[in-house]
């Protein structure tokens, strides 16, 4: 399958209906942390510079005013300092001020923000997560095995932190909910043709699969790039009868494809012989000769003439 780079925007019919987010992503106000950091330093440096020249002092009321003033911004510049943010590219920081959201920063590089917030690192790379072997029933009831592998990445970094409780868990029992959902869908193999089955419309299940998968993760902010079954398979305890049938499946169609084939080859060679004038036959010979024709095209040994030594009709 593939959702290959895009999201689904259709909506699976019996996925579970999310509560609407009351959270959404926006920028967190930032500026860039080379200024604050020189302007952090210079603080620090005159606060040492203030104790310094305090020992200089005459008085000991000048002193402690410039030893106290000295200490002040030392302690100002270093909490100011606490604000600052290193974000490598493919991540993000969600701020928080006393419980309030207050953005996301997603610009890479050094930054500032308010030093009274807490900032949480989420990580916003593409992502693989591949499901355990799942052992379920299929829509005829056999018991089949399949594992899938999803590709996804944040996209609400917001959503993620504040929706659900934890993301990656979330994201990862509602794929096996999805897999397992899909999986009593659709049988392994359809009896007609013109039934959907997990092992001849790979492309067709798994883009139900994403779509699924779309509905159940969109709460957390979270866009699914790619879905792909990894394995299926009859479990064990049934795979030896299922072969069976599958080759008797295939010995059914390769006799019938035989037959059609020698039906039109006698067929050909009737009308050639009648075209040709070559010989002339009644209807018991005709059937005669369509009776050995279709023994020798249609049998599984080679055939064993008769040598005729008397005339056509003895």
């Amino acid at each position: 399958m593939t959702s290959k780079d895009r999201t689904p925007t259709a909506t699976a019919p019996d996925a579970p209906e999310m509560p609407e987010p009351r959270v959404r992503e926006f920028a967190a106000h930032s500026i860039g942390g080379g200024l604050a950091l020189l302007l952090g330093l210079l603080g620090l440096a005159g606060g040492a510079a203030l104790v310094v020249l305090a020992t200089t002092a005459g008085s000991g009321g000048a002193k402690a005013a410039l030893i106290v003033g000295g200490v002040l911004i030392a302690i100002a510049a270093f909490l100011a300092m606490c604000g600052l943010n290193m974000v490598a590219p493919g991540e993000a920081r969600v701020v928080q001020l006393f419980g309030r959201y207050r953005g996301t920063i997603r610009t890479d590089g050094l930054r500032w923000v308010n030093p009274l917030t807490s900032r949480v690192k989420i990580s916003t790379r593409v992502r693989n997560h591949e499901t355990a072997v799942l052992k379920v029933n299929d829509a005829y009831g056999n018991p089949i095995e399949l594992a899938a592998v999803v590709v996804w990445k944040v996209e609400d970094t917001a959503q993620a932190s504040f929706e659900v409780d934890d993301f990656l868990e979330f994201v990862s029992t509602q794929t096996e909910a999805a897999v397992r959902h899909i999986a009593i869908e659709y049988p392994y193999d359809a009896h007609d043709e013109a039934g959907l089955s997990l092992r001849g419309n790979a492309e067709e299940i798994t883009e139900k699969l994403a779509v699924e998968l779309h509905a159940r993760v969109e709460a957390a902010g979270v866009q699914i790039i790619e879905s792909r079954f990894t394995h299926l398979a009859y479990a064990p305890e049934i795979a030896s009868a299922m072969l069976q049938r599958q080759q008797a499946g295939a010995v059914v169609a390769a006799r019938r494809q035989i037959v059609d084939g020698a039906v039109g080859m006698v067929e050909t060679a009737l009308q050639r012989l009648t075209e040709q004038d070559i010989v002339e036959l009644d209807s018991e010979r005709k059937a005669a000769m369509v009776s050995n024709l279709m023994v020798v095209l249609c049998g599984d040994r080679a055939a064993q003439p008769v040598l005729n030594t008397g005339s056509l009709y003895q």
